[in-house]
């Protein structure tokens, strides 16, 4: 077993993962409510970039507030498959096989 590299192909990985975390805050995931009054535009990172509401909405507090949880809820919910693939996709392939180190990076 070659120690030194393994670690440098750990020392790869990561950083390899820390790229691809940063291209996913670039990564635009657009989401809206069925009927397309609400729009949310998130990152694959999890953050929420813009926020679009139809002057209707704005009329019914409640509906309102129920089109953002239920819209930036799928939201999120997109972007965490996303980030979740990249990040698996990144992690399996460069990954060296160390025994019990296959869920180092969840």
């Amino acid at each position: 077993m070659d120690l030194m590299g393994m670690m440098g192909k750990l020392k790869e990985t990561q950083q390899k993962i820390e790229d691809t975390k940063k291209r996913l805050d670039t990564v635009l995931i657009d989401e809206q409510s069925a009927d397309g009054l609400l729009k949310i535009t998130i990152t694959a990172s999890r953050k929420i970039k813009s926020i679009s509401i139809d002057d209707s909405l704005f009329e019914d507090k409640e509906q309102l507030e129920d089109y953002l949880i239920v819209t930036i809820n799928k939201a999120i919910e997109k972007a965490t498959n996303v980030n979740e693939r990249e990040l698996d996709a990144v992690a399996r392939m460069d990954m060296p096989s160390i025994p019990g180190m296959d869920n180092l990076f969840k």
